[in-house]
């Protein structure tokens, strides 16, 4: 069970904003200034029930004055890009390169960021008549500046290389440039190391002696500043040029979009709604996004993913030539290809996904570990990465993921909360070959032979550092109420995107709706949900999960945290419901989540107090009860146990009971889709030979 929390706004500043007129003004304005035709917005109704979902969701994450509303949400400009260190010896340094014809190299990074800032500029400087080529590394080289591509580069006739997105730690390499006869100006925007490379520039905002004010720029935003500096320091035709490709940069890579960061992508969303790149058309169209309204949602998820398939199931260069194109019959087969590249990065996620579910499937204390660690043989590098964050959400814990290939053990992890993947790949060095990374995720490689060990010190990490491991959570905004479901409520919500990281698309509470219908949707693969919620007939949707699969019942009452968007379709619009996650009415959250805990301590042999033995020992007829609600053709866990939840079976006993059912055969126990199947008993079976429950009458001397 994921945890939700709950914000509460202070109701008096709620009150307060709602009736501030320069507030209601100023969103106003905004929206209006990015949908001049907006049908909801035509009317110049400058009321309360434009901010009447926006408010509330501001002061609860703290913003309770149109002062700190404005420090969030304006950004009107971008810092002269002069003052990031290095960047006038970087300008001196390229512009006589171009003045003196000498043939400059770009080069790149294989995932989106990287390939934006090489399209910018390779653009810019082609532009400004400069003897420019670019080298982006397949994956199968490696991030980063490598020694072989250097030595390529030589045979280029290249004189002097520019990284873009990558080179702050390459200090082997960039000795190899210059005794090559060859010069380097290097901009990241990665965390630095303590000995920079040589070069005759480093630009990179993270320096400590840097002075830019705004640090948290991609690799493309750093590019878009180097840009302007050869433009003379000012940003209008660099951002009409590129702020659509930084925009979809900074989205992709997942920083901070606040500050200059939500100036870029502001206006670059404008930018790719009204592009007339023949590339990025020929995207929005494979993407189903031609003339439609471009959020970071759809940057995030619809054209960030086509443009990264390049780099992990072809070669990145093809995205670099689709952004370079300018003939219309040539970008659309790029195009096409990247779709069809996309795709079946779809089907390699789906098959490790699937591998890692039917493993623990198989050996469900796999699932109870602290942290997961799965390592498959010859799993796709480029697409293990995006498993880590599925697995991670799914089974709601760190997840460390990697593949054996050609005597090679790369991985990649992801976490969440308080749980450091750095810290902890730090702490497994002695496992590691190399590996790199901040709070939230990392890369790694794994020594030969150092699987096991590798595995056994992260839970080591985890056990000394968190006794209790942070939980899975969604921060829902807001209990919204049924009459404020309305458009008008739905749009003012708009003036906090984009929404990403930093800025969290807001999530509301349906807090108690009864469900009428469940239908499937889209062939199948999703759910469509009728819902009374207090006499207000709702429809909403649950994508990647089929009906059979939701563990949903007619008639019942759930609680839904959702996202809100407006639907445009057939010139109508209307209120679209996607929800995140559900629940049935009246379970206890925290009860459930600590029982999980103390469940999960058990079987991994944890020492737990005396009393707590006793109390998740299920009695024989709870057992039974369990056993009869369990259908043959599958039940829901959590929908299981919110049927027959009482006091006296905690949900610890639950999770006894359903696994020793599982162990006598009596239950088929599908882990990872949270289901049981109910077999047929082959016998009189004796309950108490169940091998879980047998471990706990040692614990309570039964």
């Amino acid at each position: 069970m994921k945890k939700w929390n709950i914000k509460k706004a202070d109701e008096n500043a709620v009150r307060e904003l709602l009736n501030d007129e320069c507030l209601k003004t100023a969103v106003f304005d905004e929206l209006l200034s990015r949908e001049p035709d907006s049908e909801i917005l035509r009317n110049n109704f400058q009321d309360s029930a434009l901010i009447s979902l926006l408010v509330p969701v501001l002061v609860s994450r703290g913003f309770c004055s149109m002062e700190s509303i404005g420090e969030k949400f304006s950004a009107e400009c971008l810092s002269d890009p002069f003052l990031i260190r290095d960047m006038e010896k970087a300008v001196e340094k390229i512009n006589s390169a171009i003045d003196e014809s000498v043939k400059i190299c770009i080069y790149g990074d294989y995932d989106c960021d990287g390939i934006m800032s090489t399209v910018i500029l390779y653009t810019f400087l082609s532009q400004a008549g400069a003897d420019v080529i670019y080298y982006i590394p397949e994956r199968s080289e490696g991030y980063g500046l490598n020694c072989d591509a250097v030595r390529k580069i030589a045979d280029m006739g290249a004189k002097l290389i520019i990284t873009v997105d990558n080179g702050i730690s390459a200090v082997k390499e960039a000795e190899l440039i210059y005794e090559l006869g060859m010069e380097l100006v290097i901009t990241d925007h990665h965390q630095p190391p303590e000995i920079l490379p040589r070069a005759e520039a480093v630009i990179d905002p993270h320096r400590k002696d840097c002075m830019s004010p705004f640090k948290n720029l991609c690799g493309a935003g750093v590019v878009l500043k180097l840009v302007s500096a050869l433009d003379g320091g000012n940003y209008e035709i660099p951002l009409e040029q590129f702020a659509d490709l930084t925009a979809l940069a900074t989205v992709a890579d997942v920083v901070d979009l606040s500050g200059e960061n939500r100036y870029i992508v502001c206006r670059g969303m404008n930018f790719i709604e009204q592009t007339d790149r023949t590339g990025l058309t020929a995207l929005l169209e494979v993407s189903g996004l031609l003339g439609k309204k471009i959020n970071s949602t759809s940057m995030a998820f619809m054209l960030s993913p086509r443009i990264n398939a390049s780099g992990r199931f072809g070669s990145p260069k093809t995205a670099v030539n689709l952004l370079l194109s300018e003939n219309e019959e040539e970008a659309h087969s790029i195009a096409q290809e990247l779709n069809s590249l996309n795709e079946s990065r779809k089907k390699a996620e789906l098959i490790i996904t699937d591998e890692i579910c039917s493993l623990v499937n198989s050996d469900r204390s796999l699932a109870s570990k602290r942290v997961l660690f799965f390592c498959g043989k010859d799993w796709n590098h480029g697409v293990i990465g995006i498993v880590a964050s599925k697995i991670e959400e799914l089974y709601g814990k760190p997840c460390f993921i990697a593949s054996e290939s050609n005597g090679e053990i790369r991985g990649s992890a992801r976490a969440f909360g308080e749980f450091s993947v750095f810290k902890a790949l730090n702490y497994c060095g002695e496992c590691l070959e190399k590996f790199g990374g901040h709070q939230g995720a990392g890369g790694f490689t794994i020594k030969s032979g150092m699987a096991d060990k590798f595995d056994s010190m992260l839970q080591e990490y985890a056990f000394i550092n968190h006794r209790e491991m942070p939980v899975f959570s969604y921060n829902i905004d807001y209990v919204i109420k049924p009459d404020e479901m309305t458009l008008r409520g739905i749009k003012g919500l708009d003036f906090i995107e984009p929404c990403g990281q930093g800025n969290d698309k807001p999530i509301f509470l349906i807090n108690g709706a009864t469900v009428e219908e469940i239908s499937p949707m889209g062939a199948g693969k999703h759910t469509m949900l009728r819902l009374d919620y207090g006499g207000k007939k709702l429809y909403a949707k649950i994508f990647r999960k089929p009906p059979e699969k939701t563990g949903i019942l007619v008639n019942q009452n759930y609680s839904f945290a959702v996202n809100l968007e407006i639907n445009h379709f057939n010139n109508r619009d209307s209120v679209n419901i996607l929800v995140i996650d559900y629940r049935r009415q009246g379970i206890n959250q925290n009860k459930i989540i600590n029982a999980l805990h103390i469940y999960e301590s058990f079987l991994r042999d944890e020492e737990l107090p005396q009393n707590y033995y006793n109390s998740m020992y299920p009695e024989r007829d709870e057992v039974a009860l369990i056993y009869r609600k369990i259908a043959e053709s599958g039940t829901d866990t959590d929908m299981l146990y919110s049927q027959i939840f009482s006091e006296k079976l905690n949900y610890c006993k639950f999770l006894v009971a359903i696994e020793a059912l599982a162990e006598l055969k009596l239950i088929d126990y599908i882990y990872s889709e949270k289901k049981v199947k109910r077999l047929k008993a082959d016998g009189k079976v004796n309950l108490e030979t169940a091998p879980i429950l047998k471990k706990l009458r040692e614990k309570t001397g039964r």
